[in-house]
Order: C-alpha cells, then sequence, then structure tokens
C-alpha cells in the first residue's frame, strides 16, 4: 500500500514522454546508437576521486 501517489506520478512522467512534442536530433542520436565508442568525451571518464586525480581543499 502507499503506492497510488508514486505509480500515478509514473504514468504521468511517462505519458507526457509518450506525446511530448520535443525536436529530437536524429543525426546525433545516429551517432550515439551506431558509435564504437572510441569517440567518447575523455572528461567523461575522468574520476575525480581516483588516484592522482584528488584535488585538495583549501
Amino acid at each position: 500500500m502507499g503506492r497510488g501517489r508514486a505509480k500515478a506520478k509514473q504514468t504521468k512522467v511517462a505519458r507526457d514522454l509518450k506525446y511530448s512534442s520535443a525536436e529530437i536530433d536524429v543525426e546525433k542520436l545516429s551517432r550515439e546508437l551506431h558509435s564504437d565508442g572510441s569517440d567518447r568525451r575523455k572528461e567523461d571518464d575522468i574520476d575525480p576521486f581516483a588516484e592522482g586525480n584528488y584535488i585538495r581543499r583549501a
């Protein structure tokens, strides 16, 4: 019990996504789906807490 409000919100979000008329960049989506992963941006892979990447606060 107690799931009614959460389920209603999920339904609303799903409906909004399904029927929204937001513009989709088809070319960007195509590149993203068909890429082999070699052209990923390097800053996405940087772990700020990995050894050597830690920046000490002053």
